[in-house]
């Protein structure tokens, strides 16, 4: 998701998921408080790496059936996860069908590449995501003016090429492909970013 999830989105994403277990993992912004929206259906676990990360730390994960990732600052979220395993314990669940999503840096740590401001207000592109999917994202296309502009020119200058959305909108992927892209708000989408340019993609739209 390109922004914070709607009920909408969060109710889409929760869709393909086996049950309604939902572990929320705070890592990149541990210091906002957990407040889950009363909208959001859902039994909500919170994962913490702080001071320390739970003893059980698999089992906790493979016991969810989804795992949303916050946004935040997304290089100290996967240095986080790096040094616990986590990044190991994600490809399991992935691999065992339980659902991943997450909204800013919960969307782009996915993917080989992004587009982040996790080094300062400038944005830059960090080539040191999951790689779970190929290529590189970018979030909030349309809700900060200098998105567009930098992932373009990153692309253009031989960053990977991939996908973007805008704030309202999300992908899905069905395994290591695009399956659609789903908007919650009239006109955001996502875009197919390479060195020659971006190209619009056609966005389902979605209510709660």
């Amino acid at each position: 998701m390109g922004g914070l999830p709607t009920a909408a989105l969060f109710a889409y994403a929760l869709g393909f998921a086996r049950g309604r277990r939902v572990l929320v993992d705070t890592t990149a912004s541990p210091q906002h408080e957990y407040d889950w929206p009363r909208e959001w259906d859902a039994e909500p676990t919170e994962l913490s790496f702080y001071p320390w990360p739970p003893a059980s730390l698999r089992e906790l994960a493979l016991s969810h059936d989804a795992i949303l990732v916050c946004g935040g600052n997304t290089a100290n979220m996967l240095a986080v996860w790096r040094v616990h395993g986590f990044d190991k314990i994600l490809r399991e669940a992935w691999e065992s069908g339980i659902v991943l999503f997450g909204w800013s840096a919960g969307m782009i740590c996915w993917f080989e590449a992004g587009v982040t401001d996790s080094f300062g207000a400038q944005l830059a592109g960090m080539d040191d995501g999951l790689g779970f999917l190929p290529g590189s994202a970018c979030p909030h296309y349309d809700g900060e003016e200098r998105r567009r502009p930098t992932y373009q020119r990153l692309v253009a200058e031989g960053f990977p090429s991939g996908l973007a959305l805008d704030d309202a909108a999300a992908a899905r992927f069905a395994g290591l492909d695009l399956a659609e892209i789903v908007s919650a708000s009239p006109g955001a989408t996502g875009y197919r970013v390479e060195p020659t340019g971006e190209t619009k993609l056609e966005a389902r739209g979605i209510t709660q």
